[in-house]
C-alpha cells in the first residue's frame, strides 16, 4: 500500500500529518526571580521555525517548564513568520547588514560555498532554506537571542511583497 509522502504512521498505526514547519531551539535559559520565600525558577526558550522553502520565524516562550516554554516559543515563531523573496538558486539577491541591540550581522551571497554561518544565523538560514550564503557577526556579542534577532532583521530586507 503506497502512502502519501506528507503523512507517516503515528503511535498505534494511525495516520498523522507531518508537521508543516521544522523547529530548532536556539537557546534555553533558566531565569530566577527572588521572592519572599526564596528563589522561583522559570525557563525562557528561543525557538526558530521554518519550512525550508523561504518561510522563517523567531519566537520566545517563557514558562515554569522547559517543554511548555518550547511550545510557546514555537507558537510565537509561527505568529512572527514571514516569506523571503529568494533567487532561483535559493540564495540572497544582495549583501545586507543589520544591527539589533549590540549584535551586528552581515549576510552576503556566496555562490558555490554553501551555507557559511555560525551560531544563531546558521539555524535561521537553514530553516529558511537559504543556500550559498555567508553570514558574519561583526560584533563581539555572544547573546544568542540578540544575534538571532539581528539575523532576522537582516532577512526582513528580503520579505516577499
Amino acid at each position: 500500500m503506497a502512502r502519501p509522502e506528507h503523512q507517516h504512521r503515528g503511535r498505534g498505526g494511525r495516520q498523522t500529518e507531518k508537521p508543516e514547519f521544522d523547529q530548532k531551539t536556539i537557546t534555553i535559559r533558566r531565569v530566577t526571580r527572588v521572592v519572599k520565600g526564596g528563589r522561583r525558577f522559570s525557563f525562557s526558550a528561543v525557538i526558530a521555525a521554518g519550512d525550508r522553502l523561504g518561510r522563517v520565524g523567531l519566537g520566545v516562550g517563557k514558562a515554569a517548564d522547559v517543554s511548555l516554554a518550547i511550545e510557546k516559543g514555537f507558537k510565537d515563531a509561527r505568529k512572527h513568520m514571514f516569506k523571503l523573496a529568494l533567487t532561483k538558486d535559493s540564495s540572497l539577491p544582495y549583501d545586507v547588514s543589520a544591527k539589533f541591540s549590540s549584535s551586528q550581522v552581515r549576510l552576503a551571497p556566496a555562490p558555490g560555498r554553501g551555507l557559511s554561518a555560525g551560531s544563531a544565523a546558521r539555524i535561521i538560514l537553514e530553516l529558511a532554506g537559504v543556500r550559498n550564503v555567508s553570514a558574519k557577526f561583526i560584533s563581539r556579542s555572544k547573546n544568542k537571542l540578540n544575534n538571532a534577532r539581528a539575523a532576522m532583521k537582516a532577512l526582513e530586507h528580503f520579505v516577499q511583497k
